[in-house]
């Protein structure tokens, strides 16, 4: 193998295509509901959420391959293809025989993966007319690239940022309204949603349920206005594919092929983006590969969670999506990767971990630092405390590796940098940080309230 760290491509290389799983499931993901009906979804049930081809791409089962618009690729040059590197320093400090590599998302002009998909979705928004945008954002990863991307199309856009996180995050926040965004802590008093959590609940500090539920009820009552998503949803998942797409090309260059993929997990974003390529080889070819999203312990949806029907937001504006989930009504603890505090996942990830075509396993927050600072002491990259939960994944099985005596390669997602999360590290610096114990009654309790509709 050759001593190359860092494995390029060039702007040509970037795919001209997203990758479109559901196309290949044998189980195909159950249909998401009308909450009023119960009957499936159709495109015309979408569109008064979301811009009309991004409803389409969302219900799309059968076309393997959609098409990235020259407009998108043309902004992700600006960026794109990212690096995959060959963590030798992570190697060397483990003793492992286990080669290591991660996909450098971080490098994005606003530091994480969901640029891949915020460019998508504005400029699918802005060529159907549409003026205004509204979102909701978690620890601020997502509200940041979408403001990059409004911009960039001349959208108009509200931000609901995650209360907590507006508070532990200003820096995100200043970066939203640098690029012209309207960034709202959640819940806020200007929807009804908001105003109903504040009245039962004064001293909340939020949830992406919460701020999905703001964000969509000033979506329905703004003219020409469409909500966005920056996770969960089929179309989103569709975009980020980007990653994977490269990295397979990048493996090759490095002679080497994953014998797993590992992606951190809150709603599955940059999972599905690092994962879904390799598991097309699985899904076709047979190929051998694990596939393991890393989840926080106190928001365990994946592996503690039920799968049933449930709302992707608190007050039950969503549709209802077939998913692994805790209760929409789940109140996550308030660990500093904000972007990972949300109660269900995808429909794709769901229907894929029901079938064990994927795993999962969950990861307690001091280890998610430790594992943090381990990588950035030896790779010279601060880590996002979200995509620290994919390298906390990525040593244990480098150890597990060393433990075996085996050599395994391993592939992560770097989703993002934190170098605006310095105050999550100086509290782990400081000892201040602490786990957070998720009682198994507290989680049957919230999903007992769910309807049984599976």
């Amino acid at each position: 193998m050759s001593k190359t760290k860092k494995f390029l491509l060039s702007e040509n290389d970037i795919p001209t295509a997203w990758y479109n799983v559901v196309a290949d499931m044998k189980n195909k993901p159950l249909p998401p509901l009308h909450p009023a009906t119960k009957k499936p979804l159709t495109i015309d049930d979408l569109t008064s959420l979301f811009a009309t081809e991004l409803a389409k791409q969302e219900l799309n089962s059968t076309d393997r391959w959609i098409e990235i618009p020259e407009e998108v690729r043309d902004l992700y040059k600006n960026y794109r293809p990212t690096p995959l590197v060959r963590a030798y320093g992570l190697e060397k400090a483990l003793d492992t025989p286990a080669h290591i590599f991660f996909k450098n998302e971080s490098v994005s002009p606003v530091g994480s993966h969901k640029l891949s998909s915020a460019i998508a979705q504005a400029y699918y928004c802005k060529k159907e007319g549409i003026t205004n945008i509204t979102t909701e954002t978690g620890a601020g990863q997502w509200g940041a690239a979408l403001s990059y991307a409004a911009k960039a199309f001349g959208l108009e856009l509200a931000v609901y940022m995650v209360k907590i996180s507006y508070e532990q995050k200003p820096y995100r926040r200043s970066i939203m309204q640098t690029f012209g965004a309207q960034v709202i802590p959640s819940p806020s008093m200007s929807t009804k949603a908001g105003r109903k959590i504040l009245t039962e609940h004064p001293n909340y500090q939020g949830s992406l349920g919460t701020a999905i539920s703001e964000a969509i009820e000033l979506a329905l009552q703004t003219p020409n206005c469409r909500y966005t998503l920056g996770s969960v949803l089929n179309h989103v998942a569709l975009h980020q594919t980007v990653i994977g797409l490269e990295a397979e090309k990048q493996m090759e260059m490095a002679g080497e092929y994953p014998d797993m993929v590992i992606g951190c997990f809150g709603g599955g974003s940059n999972f599905s983006g690092i994962t879904f390529p390799f598991l097309r080889h699985k899904l076709t070819d047979g190929k051998e590969v694990r596939l393991i999203a890393a989840e926080p312990a106190s928001c365990p949806k994946l592996t503690r969670g039920v799968f049933q029907y449930d709302f992707g937001d608190e007050a039950g504006y969503t549709p209802l999506l077939p998913m692994f989930t805790l209760g929409h009504d789940f109140a996550p603890a308030h660990i500093h990767a904000g972007g990972l505090r949300y109660h269900g996942a995808g429909t794709i990830v769901s229907q894929l971990k029901k079938d064990n075509l994927i795993e999962a396993v969950d990861i307690k927050q001091l280890d998610t630092f430790k594992a943090a600072t381990l990588f950035a002491q030896t790779e010279g990259i601060i880590p996002a405390p979200e995509s620290s939960h994919a390298i906390a994944a990525a040593i244990n099985e480098a150890l597990k590796a060393k433990e075996e005596g085996k050599q395994k390669t391993i592939l992560f997602n770097l989703s993002g940098h934190g170098l605006i999360d310095m105050a999550a590290y100086d509290q782990y610096i400081a000892g201040d940080l602490t786990n957070y114990d998720l009682p198994d009654e507290e989680i049957a309790q919230n999903v007992a309230k769910l309807e049984k509709i599976i």
